[in-house]
């Protein structure tokens, strides 16, 4: 890239440290699942984020919120309603089913991008990034069943449709792909707004309306944000840290540099990273079909990198590049 537009950090590197970040997500939950509601943890969740942001926002960000279109606050807004909805589903969805069967599941948004890329942002699904989407959906639903299904020499079985579909633990399926769509949506609109408004402001804007929808839901549904054991507190401000400020502030920082289709697929790293952070962590030792899944994911993942490599230097050649706000900072 040229150094005028030359990103401030690869964004191909960024990716992977927000992916390592938002997979500490599940564990974080769950602890504060322990002390507090769903609702509650996800208005924590956003709410703090947003407060965090608030300082370098009013700092460096007043004049270009003023500077903000009509349109793009309406489509930042809408963003923050489907990242709301999102957050609200999931975080529920771990109630109800396994971690590593709500992240996987929450993690097919790829799957809705690519289908609605080439009608909302106009990027066409490639060849390459298809058949890393096939790879990392077939990774997906090996690591789903890896906790149902046995696989024992030549032999594997699944329980039958009708175990699958039994009690609480389909509800907290269909609750985590409800979280999916929704997230793909978040991501398809960042990938509009992100090339014309700086990463500060935009998710300020996001996480804002996030909270604030978030905030109403806790309220209809008779919860408060007070009452609870500090315990609840400390993981809850952990969760705003890590993952959400930290980790989703990343990740709409490489969506002014990459593909929308990209950056969903590249997140499907992170039910590969949860593996990790719960064999260190928890001592759960991943099974050999969990495995093959994570493999089936990174090769996906590595795939669908290379044509953004090569995008990169193709504009680099011609130097057409894509205006990106000059003052984009890391967070």
């Amino acid at each position: 890239m040229n150094s005028a537009s030359r990103p401030p950090v690869n964004p191909l590197l960024a990716i992977g440290i927000g992916i390592l970040a938002v997979s500490t997500a599940s564990l974080l939950i769950r602890n504060a699942q322990s002390y507090a509601p769903s609702i509650v943890i996800a208005f924590f969740r956003l709410g703090a984020a947003t407060l965090l942001l608030s300082p370098f926002v009013l700092v460096k960000r007043r004049q270009e919120l003023g500077s903000i279109s009509r349109s793009e606050y309406m489509l930042a807004l809408l963003s923050g309603t489907f990242l709301a909805l999102h957050f609200a589903a999931w975080i529920k969805s771990l109630e109800y089913t396994t971690v590593t069967s709500s992240v996987v599941l929450v993690s097919t948004a790829p799957l809705w991008v690519a289908l609605l890329s080439p009608f909302t942002v106009k990027e066409p699904v490639t060849r390459p990034i298809f058949l890393g989407l096939l790879l990392v959906m077939g990774g997906v639903f090996l690591v789903a069943f890896s906790d149902t299904c046995v696989w024992t020499g030549s032999n594997f079985s699944c329980p039958s449709s009708t175990e699958f579909l039994r009690g609480e633990a389909f509800l907290g399926d269909i609750l985590a792909l409800v979280g999916a769509f929704a997230a793909s949506l978040y991501i398809i609109i960042g990938r509009s707004l992100r090339s014309r408004v700086s990463l500060l402001s935009y998710v300020f804007i996001v996480y804002g309306m996030a909270a604030v929808i978030l905030g109403v839901l806790m309220v209809v549904s008779g919860n408060s944000l007070v009452g609870y054991p500090p315990e609840a507190y400390f993981w809850m401000f952990m969760l705003a840290l890590i993952p959400q400020l930290f980790g989703h502030s990343i990740i709409n920082y490489s969506l002014g540099y990459l593909s929308a289709a990209f950056v969903s697929i590249a997140l499907l790293g992170e039910p590969v990273g949860s593996t990790i952070l719960a064999y260190f962590f928890l001592d759960e030792v991943p099974s050999p079909l969990k495995m093959l899944g994570a493999g089936f994911i990174l090769a996906g993942i590595y795939i669908a990198s290379r044509v953004n490599v090569q995008r990169a230097k193709q504009l680099d050649s011609v130097n057409n590049q894509v205006n990106i706000v000059d003052d984009d900072k890391m967070i």
